[in-house]
């Protein structure tokens, strides 16, 4: 194809859909067309199944779901005049009883020109694809009158010897769209980019690759999307955590002489669509050249929890949030982070002292939230706290200090949170972290109860990273800096501390990596030098409190693997690992 420069520019659309808001995904793609026409872009992708979001999950099973996606999907195609299109929807199956498709379909003057289903369906981790979706059978590229553009879902460009060289064995050609729905956990950012870059590179070709954007129940996507040339250089990236138009101009003809050494291509030939030229447009202004950076490591997990939690809550009609805030670092990093999600006029904090809430800790609570000028609550649970020991001390119970009466106290606040909820019709965001789940070190139906989880998957060393990094880009102390240096303590006893139960939280955080993330055995983790005891122990309250994680409200993963979603294991199970001492069986 020939145009007035020689080139041809391409767009990545990176968007935030709602799952099963087919019409406001059709609303968005129209925003982003209108923008990208102006940019005077060609050709423009968007994300993985924009058109229903993702993952729909279950949603895929309704017959009436697929067809209402088809209907969108025919909208959709009416917006492609004047430009060229490639979206990602589902596809309904071939057959009665059959899975649908998991597709790429481009849209052009008007209609439905072709449609690239994906091939290789992940089944690992958070994806379940197997499940829901049939795998393509070929490869597919489509010519616009000279510029020949192959296309990609996801983990089709992850796969090595796949898709993707199949299409670069085509000598003619030069670019490959990626569309995507890649979840965030930590560093995933660079990490893809370093991927997209060797894949362009090995391959000979332009690589061009959207990445969804925004928040889905415990799902985070970070957008961070990639445009790489054929020598592996990054030509452009988009904004992290943020909706973006990522636009390179590509020379016609695309595709370089061969790079010397290139393994052999894959033996699939690719189906190849031929199309009419691609539009001209009537002025092209001129490139505005972008180049976004990575986020620093610790910023980069606080952008994550921001728009999980403004998205939970937004796109699940929450008008307003609620949580407990009892002095401490947990509840006051949720507090911050709802304030950035929401904004202040939609947060309120409960302060709920009972006889064992140092003064201390009561100021801190009001000094966070005089700092970040929330509306806060005192609730008081001293009468309530008495009249529990009143009704079980009729039934013989008597009132001590064990575990019991620990355990009244966290439910009375949470009772007093869920009636707020009730009344007002607010979000209660509990403010438990990674570490306290793991171990049990958490009450059901008290400090438990509530509708999301902020800090789920937010181990407690890195919460003090996350609060020092938020007071430090805020240039002023707004977690006051005695919540941050306090010892953690729960305060439902005397002097109590969480160290006086647990290990201390770098030696916990170290075990809980190394047995939740990355499956490591007993005697691996003392490989590592942890001490046998504190392995073992910690070994153990992870797996007997599977019953209490799976009780949990749903939380923001921000690790490669989470508690819920990415890590299943049975409730009832009698399967323990303590080391060399046990037999083959464990018990």
């Amino acid at each position: 194809m020939k145009t007035t420069n020689g080139t041809v520019r391409i767009g990545l659309a990176q968007v935030n859909p709602t799952v099963g808001d087919l019409a406001g995904n059709v609303g968005l793609v129209g925003r982003l067309v209108a923008e990208a026409k102006r940019a005077g872009v060609q050709l423009l992708a968007f994300p993985e199944l924009v058109i229903c979001g993702y993952p729909p999950e279950d949603l895929l099973l309704k017959p009436r779901f697929l067809a209402d996606c088809e209907a969108a999907l025919a909208q959709a195609a009416s917006l492609a005049r004047g430009i060229a299109l490639v979206v990602g929807a589902p596809e309904k199956p071939d057959h009665r009883g059959g899975h649908p498709y998991n597709t790429a379909v481009l849209l052009y003057r008007g209609r439905i020109a072709a449609r690239y289903r994906k091939i290789h369906l992940p089944n690992y981790g958070v994806f379940d694809e197997q499940r829901y979706f049939s795998a393509g059978e070929a490869p597919l590229a489509v010519d616009l009158g000279g510029l020949r553009v192959g296309l990609s879902v996801c983990e089709d460009v992850w796969v090595d010897r796949g898709p993707v060289e199949a299409l670069a064995s085509d000598a003619e050609t030069g670019v490959v769209v990626n569309i995507s729905a890649s979840p965030y956990h930590r560093r995933k950012g660079p990490e893809r980019e370093r991927l997209m870059r060797r894949r362009a590179k090995e391959n000979g070709i332009w690589l061009f690759y959207v990445n969804l954007l925004g928040g889905q129940d415990e799902l985070v996507f970070d957008g961070s999307s990639v445009i790489a040339d054929p020598a592996g250089r990054t030509v452009a990236r988009g904004r992290p955590f943020r909706e973006d138009l990522i636009v390179a101009d590509v020379p016609v003809p695309a595709r370089p002489a061969a790079p010397r050494g290139r393994r052999p291509r894959a033996a699939a030939r690719p189906a190849i669509v031929r199309l009419p030229a691609l539009y001209r447009p009537a002025r092209r202004p001129p490139l505005r050249r972008r180049r976004t950076g990575h986020l620093a490591p610790v910023a980069e997990v606080y952008e994550a929890l921001v728009l999980g939690t403004r998205d939970y809550v937004d796109k699940n009609g929450f008008s307003h949030v609620v949580l407990g805030i009892s002095g401490g670092l947990d509840s006051a990093l949720t507090a911050a982070i709802a304030v950035d999600a929401l904004g202040r006029d939609r947060v309120t904090g409960v302060t709920m002292p009972s006889g064992y809430t140092s003064e201390e800790t009561l100021a801190d609570a009001r000094r966070l939230a005089a700092s970040l000028r929330i509306e806060l609550l005192e609730l008081p649970i001293g009468p309530a706290h008495d009249a529990y020991r009143g009704i079980l001390g009729d039934a013989g119970i008597a009132a001590r200090l064990d575990v019991t009466e620990e355990n009244i106290q966290a439910r009375i606040r949470g009772n007093l949170l869920m009636a707020l909820s009730n009344a007002r019709g607010w979000l209660v965001l509990t403010t438990g972290n990674k570490s306290e789940t793991a171990v049990g070190y958490c009450t059901l139906y008290g400090d438990m109860a509530g509708g999301f989880a902020v800090l789920k998957d937010v181990p407690k060393t890195l919460a003090w990273a996350l609060a020092r990094d938020r007071n430090r880009r805020a240039r002023q102390e707004t977690i006051p800096r005695s919540i941050i240096r306090r010892p953690p303590s729960a305060e439902l006893r005397p002097g109590q501390c969480d160290q006086d139960s647990l290990p201390a939280y770098r030696i916990l955080d170290r075990v809980i990596e190394l047995y939740v993330e990355h499956d490591l055995s007993v005697d691996e983790i003392v490989a590592r030098g942890i001490e046998p005891a504190t392995a073992r122990r910690t070994v153990d309250l992870i797996d007997r409190n599977e019953y209490k994680r799976r009780q949990a409200p749903p939380g923001i993963k921000i690790t490669p693997k989470a508690f819920g979603r990415d890590r299943r294991l049975p409730i009832t199970n009698r399967y323990r690992d303590r080391g060399r001492r046990s037999g083959p069986t464990g018990p």
